[in-house]
């Protein structure tokens, strides 16, 4: 009999050895192209690194996060009401007038009965799909669908499914599929998708997942992020923009974007709303959103519904800048909406070269994605304008990109490649 003591791992040393994906390139990487800082106003300019900035990186797609109302508004409630007000979790004793009004007002403004306040985005909607399927239930949702609903998904105890990107065929053919097992199980079917992708900026097929329901019976959940405040007539979302208000049966939008705020909300029949009140742990167990972040909603959501010179500019803005890049023969992909991703061909030492050449020599700073999350060999400029850049910022993008390509196609890049000991220096 063997009586030797069995030493499990540390995780501290395996942890050490294993720092992630994105973790392994911190040494290097920190605090220039991961957690930099960007400081002074927020708006179109900035500083980085003590110089100033042309920045396409900021969802403040509004321009409302440094709007006078909204800073008058943050800080009257601030002054009257402090930021620990009201205390405790909605449920037990952190609930106010203000706190529903807001959620009334959401509700009316985005088309449902009844909507809820959630203390942030991310964890609210993890905590919403949490509450609304069982283990019997089945969960069908898009395969590029955001990091946040992939963890949500992740927290199913029951059977899921996976349909290619806005691909309607792949789609109906994981409904075929989950309609079997529900029955089977006696559950039912939450199909999950997105307003607008904030990677690719196209839309979901929302319209065209209604349609569906002529043959499939399933609720519809859309994560609509980066469509409220930026789609539809009124900006109320890209429901309201693919005219099919009626068929979304529970929309999430957040504040963290047209908002220029922090938190969220989810709209639905009273009925559900109520029964996401009680039954989302991430809610239930959290302090209420303090009373300044709530007027100051409040006073966002006024603007947002009061001044559409903004979503307006924001439009020219996006429309100069699209029309311009395509113009110049630029791809960028299928964007349907404001996100503009920039594709160019190269791997992982050209786009830290290209980052930091837009950066330092041409004054750009926009947000640059690579493998894994998009695929090799591809290099993706993330542009997100906003209603504070102006025409001349829009043809000064498009001169440095211009500029940026010709050097990537010649091999600039190659023969000035990035020393990653002193890159973020």
């Amino acid at each position: 009999m063997n009586n030797k003591i069995r030493t499990p791992l540390d995780i501290f040393e395996k942890i050490s050895k294993n720092m992630g994906p994105l973790g392994q390139h911190l040494k290097w990487s920190h605090g220039y192209f991961s957690f930099p800082k960007l400081e002074g106003e927020i708006s179109a300019n900035m500083n980085f690194k003590g110089k100033p900035h042309l920045v396409w990186s900021l969802n403040n797609y509004l321009g409302l996060a440094n709007h006078p109302e909204v800073r008058a508004a943050d800080a009257q409630a601030a002054a009257d009401y402090g930021l620990a007000y009201p205390m405790g979790a909605r449920m037990m004793s952190g609930n106010s007038t203000h706190h529903e009004n807001l959620e009334k007002s959401l509700a009316k403004f985005t088309g449902y009965e009844d909507s809820f306040l959630l203390n942030y985005g991310y964890q609210g909607i993890m905590s919403a799909i949490d509450a609304l399927v069982d283990r019997n239930d089945v969960i069908v949702y898009d395969a590029e669908s955001h990091a946040c609903i992939i963890d949500g998904v992740r927290l199913h105890m029951g059977k899921r499914y996976v349909y290619l990107h806005n691909d309607m065929d792949s789609l109906r053919k994981q409904l075929q599929r989950a309609t079997k097992l529900a029955e089977a199980q006696g559950g039912g079917i939450l199909l999950i998708t997105e307003g607008v992708f904030g990677m690719s900026g196209a839309q979901g097929k929302l319209k065209e997942i209604v349609a569906l329901k002529q043959e499939f019976n399933f609720r519809l959940l859309i994560d609509d992020a980066h469509g409220f405040g930026t789609m539809g007539a009124t900006g109320a979302g890209t429901h309201e923009h693919q005219n099919c208000i009626e068929g979304v049966d529970i929309y999430f939008g957040t504040f963290a974007k047209s908002m220029a705020g922090i938190g969220a909300f989810i709209a639905s029949t009273k009925d559900i709303t109520d029964f996401l009140r009680y039954n989302m742990r991430s809610q239930t167990f959290a302090k209420s959103l303090p009373m300044p972040m709530v007027l100051g909603l409040a006073k966002r959501l006024e603007l947002l519904q009061t001044q559409p010179q903004l979503k307006a500019k924001l439009w020219e803005i996006a429309t100069a800048l699209q029309n311009g890049l395509k113009e110049r023969g630029f791809n960028i992909g299928i964007t349907n909406s404001v996100v503009t991703p920039v594709f160019l061909q190269g791997g992982v030492d050209e786009a830290t070269a290209i980052t930091m050449d837009l950066r330092e020599n041409y004054g750009i700073f926009c947000s640059i994605v690579i493998y894994p999350v998009i695929p090799k060999g591809l290099i993706m400029l993330r542009l997100i304008p906003t209603a504070t850049h102006t025409l001349d910022d829009v043809n000064r993008t498009l001169e440095a990109y211009k500029e940026v390509r010709e050097k990537l196609e010649n091999g600039y890049y190659k023969e000035n490649l990035v020393d990653k000991n002193t890159a973020h220096a």
